[in-house]
């Protein structure tokens, strides 16, 4: 079910939000610790006022406050299989609790203020205040939360008010709204600074893991995800051919240009269940599932034609087009990976690609088997470039 209201509220990246939603769920002791003295006060006054409604607001405080400790109890024994949907459906359930005993709470201000029973609507009060004060240490993360839950909370309160015949009563009405706004403002300050410091932890992650210039997977990031994998998968070494050249006549900058052209080149060849990564200078690497025995071969061999082949095909740089060309060296986990010796594989696949440049280009086996070349090597337009 989609909620396109509540949806503008969450924050982008799937990763904060995940951390985001977390860290609310860690807040148990508090919720705990406010049920327990909520269910308590509500009690009291039920058993000292003798009134019927109170009877049954103390219930419904009693239903949401458990509801709420299961909730979190569930969230921290299931977050590990959660998916991104899932995450963001339980941060809705996490706003629901919240506004459900919001408006519990409210309810029992409502009913002490329309008994006229003050020392009812003080302790009432009082547990309101808790609440809130609760909240902000938590849900002010998510401002929505506390801004919905607190209306629900104050909202009762703020009608009992009015509807009393003294003036004193409107007038704390009033400031009810006051005090909302003032939470309003707080909660918003406070989840921006917390934002923005998960942001900035994110960005530095992703800056030791990601090549700055093609925004691929650098080296750490690529051996992190060879370490992730599992079962039979597929490793490709990627070289450019005469990118030198280029990089060296027409500038940096457009060398530059040219890399960028090529790391979007491979992660569409790649595909969504695959990594291309950036070893450094013109060294690529490929990381893909294949299936087991001669079929995952027969994959493997694919995808390294189908990258040497793509990067074989004219490139406009500066609205001049140019053309490269490019090795592969291939190698398959279950053949070349022995007991997770991920330097073994390394190594193989980087002799794989040796043998490849060695024999003019095309792709090569870390077994040692050569295959014919992968693409055209040369086109009268490469040479053409290469001599601009």
């Amino acid at each position: 079910m989609r909620f396109p209201v509540l949806s503008r509220f969450l924050h982008p990246d799937p990763r904060i939000r995940r951390e985001l939603v977390e860290l609310l769920y860690t807040s148990l002791p508090q919720v705990m610790a406010i049920g327990v003295t909520s269910v308590t006060g509500a009690l009291a006054l039920t058993l000292l006022g003798d009134d019927p409604g109170y009877a049954v607001i103390t219930f419904f405080i009693l239903v949401t406050a458990t509801a709420r400790v299961f909730s979190l109890m569930r969230y921290k024994a299931r977050a590990a299989r959660f998916t991104d949907a899932d995450v963001v459906r339980w941060e809705r359930l996490y706003g629901a609790g919240a506004t459900a005993f919001g408006l519990a709470l409210g309810a029992l201000s409502f009913r002490a203020l329309q008994l006229g029973d003050a020392p009812g609507a003080w302790i009432a009060f009082g547990l309101s205040m808790s609440y809130c004060v609760g909240m902000v240490s938590r849900a002010a993360i998510r401002p929505w939360i506390i801004l919905t839950a607190a209306a629900a909370l104050l909202m009762p309160t703020m009608i009992a008010g009015l509807m009393r015949p003294e003036l004193a009563y409107k007038i704390g009405a009033g400031m009810l709204v006051l005090f909302w706004l003032t939470l309003r403002e707080a909660s918003k300050h406070l989840s921006a600074a917390f934002t923005e410091r998960l942001e900035a932890k994110h960005r530095l992650a992703r800056q030791a893991t990601h090549d700055f210039l093609t925004d691929l997977p650098n080296r750490a990031g690529f051996l992190q995800a060879l370490s992730d994998m599992a079962g039979n998968f597929t490793v490709v070494a990627i070289d450019l051919d005469g990118f030198k050249p280029i990089n060296d006549r027409h500038g940096h900058h457009t060398g530059d240009d040219l890399l960028r052209q090529v790391a979007e080149r491979l992660t569409t060849c790649v595909g969504a269940d695959g990594v291309a990564a950036r070893f450094g200078g013109d060294e690529f690497m490929l990381l893909k599932p294949v299936t087991s025995a001669e079929q995952g071969r027969d994959e493997a061999l694919a995808l390294a034609r189908k990258a040497v082949f793509d990067l074989s095909m004219p490139y406009l740089l500066a609205d001049l087009p140019v053309c490269i060309g490019a090795s592969a060296g291939i190698a398959i986990s279950h053949a070349a990976l022995a007991g997770g010796n991920t330097a073994q594989l390394l190594e193989r696949v980087d002799r794989a690609l040796y043998v490849a440049k060695r024999a003019g280009g095309g792709c090569a086996w870390a077994d040692g088997d050569i295959e014919p070349s992968c693409c055209p090597r040369s086109t009268p337009l490469a040479k053409d470039s290469a001599a601009a």
